[in-house]
């Protein structure tokens, strides 16, 4: 068994302190924030020991049978709120109608698997009925921001010739400007309605929720002529779990607890660059 530990900033003696837990006799450094500790001796007693050190070191511990190549890998899915992107849209819009934390409330009850998606989805996007168009732009513009190591992670499996698909519960108007922005394969998301300039309260079309999402990587794996095994699929929450279990790698990025329980992967302190040290 494999172990990768990796954390942010001056880490290197945290790195070293927790790797000597595994008493692995074969430390392989990935640069100067993470190392893969080779062949240990797994044990249930061990790996929560290592856990519990490590989340409190603020490093991630990621367990792998064998190495994983970035050649094993021909596709990156990645949800877009709060995974590719560090807000959720649909709050950052209600904000606008001062609506936010009535908007939020339900977005985290969703995000944690406590309503259905597609009708939690309604609801909030009916609070947004009659707010101007214009407030999409000016989300865009002052609010969103890349989640840390977007970039780098995006452009070393573009490098690598890894197809890229943005697939959200969120809206066409941001997945289409980051297309464009970050050089993505695909994108699939919902459409906000919008007549004379104004929000309607109305999706068209039917809404991409947790099944659509996961139809959407099959149906692009199928496209590849891949097999969903060899997709990575990034995500936080719960509507993005059906898409993470059928993919080779699962990667919860700073997710909700019932994304971390199933996901192969948990990043919670480094950035999507992450997934880099797992690839080597």
């Amino acid at each position: 068994m494999n172990l990768v530990l990796q954390g942010t900033g001056d880490c290197k003696a945290r790195l070293e302190r927790i790797s000597a837990l595994t008493a692995s006799a074969n430390l392989t450094w990935l640069g100067e924030s993470a190392v893969r500790c080779e062949g240990i001796a797994f044990s249930p007693a061990l790996r929560q020991t290592i856990e519990v050190a490590a989340q409190a070191a603020q490093l991630d511990a990621t367990y792998s049978i064998g190495l994983h190549k970035m050649s094993d890998y021909k596709l990156v899915a990645m949800d877009m709120d709060s995974t590719l992107i560090t807000i959720e849209c649909i709050d950052e819009i209600a904000d606008m109608q001062g609506l936010k934390k009535q908007v939020s409330e339900i977005t985290e009850a969703a995000m944690r698997g406590e309503l259905d998606f597609s009708e939690s989805l309604k609801r909030r996007v009916a609070l947004l009925e009659g707010l101007d168009a214009s407030a999409l732009e000016r989300v865009y513009e002052e609010r969103l921001q890349l989640s840390p190591g977007a970039e780098v992670m995006l452009k070393a499996v573009q490098a690598a010739g890894l197809k890229t698909l943005l697939v959200s519960g969120g809206f066409t108007f941001f997945t289409e400007r980051l297309k464009t922005r970050l050089g993505l394969d695909y994108t699939h998301a919902n459409q906000l309605e919008i007549v004379d300039g104004k929000l309607t309260g109305k999706v068209v079309g039917g809404i991409v929720d947790a099944e659509e999402k996961k139809r959407t990587v099959e149906s692009v794996c199928a496209e590849l002529n891949i097999d969903p095994s060899q997709a990575i699929v990034m995500g936080d929450g719960a509507n993005d779990l059906k898409m993470m279990g059928i993919s080779g790698m699962s990667v919860a990025f700073r997710a909700k607890p019932v994304v971390r329980e199933q996901a192969n992967v948990a990043l919670n302190f480094v950035g999507l660059d992450g997934i880099l040290p797992l690839l080597t």
